[in-house]
């Protein structure tokens, strides 16, 4: 995971990739990792970091998707119960087994959801992650202390998956380099070349050095998320819009408003999503919401409703309702919804399932999904870019394929749990070199030498890389986050060999980023 290393690989003259993949999310990350593995010389390239946009900002939940059950989509479901299984099965170290509790306030409702979630556990089979059960008022009060206790009934149990996905999307990446892929972040695909017709190699601008690249490849995949359009529109200008564009809000509490182990899933809110609080690095994530937005952002921003009606739903099911001076951080994420063909449809209705399009000139795109489903979603691009690209016919061996970082049975209690494997190399680091075992930041328990690692082994470039998703320092406590600033720059600037002109830009850049995180 060295960019100076990848650069030189596509400075290689008359170098021609078999796949070149534009976009560093999950079904980017996803698609290089299913690519390598069967065999194709594969190139990833990213016009920020890897996860930057949305493949960071979910519920960080590895689920069938008890709502889709609701809606009826079976086969989502089916799909994505199974492949729950194998994210666990195959990246242990980052996705955990969470029980949730849906509290009920009115008789009707243990027997009605122990029904359809007992379901829900025999479409799962042997890739379960345990039964759904009914709560006394009494048990459900005993895990989850902080609910409202007048009117409650009790409460049914059932299981689903918890992970880190900016982590997870790292450990993808270094999966990928491993196997002999070329993976590059701040480098942005700005145009394609065609001959004939077909398309033949994308043009793209390293944003650090400026330098200018024309690479060929057999297949170019287009993963770019809420983005792909604007990939389309360089192949084919007039061609209508792909993808409609869902946000969802988060807030970040202290883990006193669900202090257990258990999280709280709400199954009916005022605008018939379900709300969620779930226990994560001993804080609570909740949310989410469902607005559509008329068009993509990088950096994109809470609205004053969300948050309101995110604290206003959460007020009405907890004893204490968290207030605005709770919130340690705010962050939305946009979802790539592959769009309706038939118009009106609001978006919180619009399908979860993934959509391959190839165009005319042979460009492969794939919108929609979600990271639960992305090994997948990558199964499916890969086989589409191998017939467009005239590859060779190779089968996935992804479903056992272990991620970087396999460590089973991690000790949840342990801060830097979510390394895996490469934990005892990150605490060499802090035994033998000066300085590396003290604390950036005692409060979220990082400590100078996750930062050196990051650079050296994580392709962390900015301080908000380490920040944001090397570790998740921005989303656990924005403020906290600010103090860690210039301590993260200045070992940063050391191992990439940088000013202290650099520093002093990266911790303002940082810290005007970190204050939209933090609600006035």
């Amino acid at each position: 995971m060295k960019r100076e290393k990848m650069l030189r690989e596509i400075e290689l003259a008359n170098q021609k990739w078999d796949v070149i993949i534009v976009g560093g999310g999950a079904s980017g990350l996803g698609a290089a990792v299913e690519s390598v593995t069967r065999g194709y010389k594969t190139l990833l390239l990213e016009q920020d970091d890897f996860a930057k946009g949305t493949s960071s900002r979910s519920t960080k939940l590895v689920h069938g998707g008890v709502r889709y059950l609701a809606q009826g989509n079976i086969s989502l479901v089916l799909e994505a119960l199974r492949e729950r299984g194998l994210m666990k099965q195959n990246a242990p170290h980052l996705v955990k087994d969470q029980s949730f509790i849906i509290p009920n306030y009115n008789w009707w409702g243990t027997p009605y959801y122990t029904l359809g979630l007992t379901l829900y556990d025999l479409m799962a089979g042997k890739l379960g992650y345990g039964r759904s059960l009914p709560f006394s008022k009494k048990r459900t009060l005993k895990h989850i202390p902080t609910l409202k206790q007048e009117n409650l009934c009790g409460g049914v149990v059932y299981h689903d998956g918890q992970f880190d996905d900016s982590r997870l999307a790292i450990n993808l990446c270094q999966t990928f380099v491993e196997n002999g892929g070329v993976a590059i972040n701040y480098m942005k695909v700005d145009g394609i070349e065609k001959k004939d017709g077909k398309i033949t190699a994308v043009k793209a601008i390293d944003l650090e050095s400026g330098s200018k690249y024309t690479i060929e490849g057999k297949a170019i995949l287009n993963a770019t998320g809420v983005f792909v359009d604007e990939i389309i529109k360089m192949d084919e200008p007039k061609a209508k819009d792909i993808v409609k564009v869902s946000q969802g809000v988060h807030l970040v509490l202290d883990k006193e408003f669900v202090p257990g182990d258990y999280a709280v899933m709400i199954p009916k809110t005022s605008d018939g999503r379900v709300l969620f609080a779930v226990p994560w690095h001993n804080k609570v994530v909740v949310g989410t919401t469902d607005v559509q937005k008329e068009k993509a952002e990088l950096e994109p921003r809470a609205l004053e409703e969300e948050v309101d009606f995110i604290l206003e739903t959460a007020g009405r099911f907890l004893a204490k309702p968290p207030k605005r001076s709770d919130v340690r951080s705010v962050f939305a994420g946009l979802r790539p919804l592959a769009a309706p063909t038939g118009e009106g449809k609001k978006t919180k209705e619009i399908s979860r399932g993934h959509k391959i399009v190839v165009s005319e000139s042979g460009m492969v795109t794939i919108t929609g999904g979600k990271w639960t489903t992305y090994r997948q979603m990558a199964e499916d691009v890969v086989d589409a870019a191998a017939k467009t690209g005239g590859l060779d016919q190779k089968k996935s061996i992804t479903r056992n394929l272990k991620i970087h970082g396999y460590k089973k049975n991690p000790d949840l209690n342990n801060p830097m749990y979510f390394y895996g494997s490469d934990e005892d190399k990150i605490l060499n680091i802090a035994r033998e070199e000066d300085g590396m075992d003290e604390h950036v930041s005692s409060k979220l328990n990082v400590i100078n030498a996750q930062v050196a690692w990051s650079v050296r082994y994580e392709m962390a470039r900015t301080i908000e890389d380490f920040l944001s998703r090397r570790t998740r320092s921005l989303l656990l406590d924005a403020e906290e986050s600010i103090k860690m600033a210039p301590k993260v720059a200045e070992i940063m600037a050391k191992e990439l060999g940088y000013d202290k002109e650099w520093e002093k830009n990266q911790v303002n850049e940082y810290h005007d980023l970190a204050l939209r995180y933090i609600l006035k």
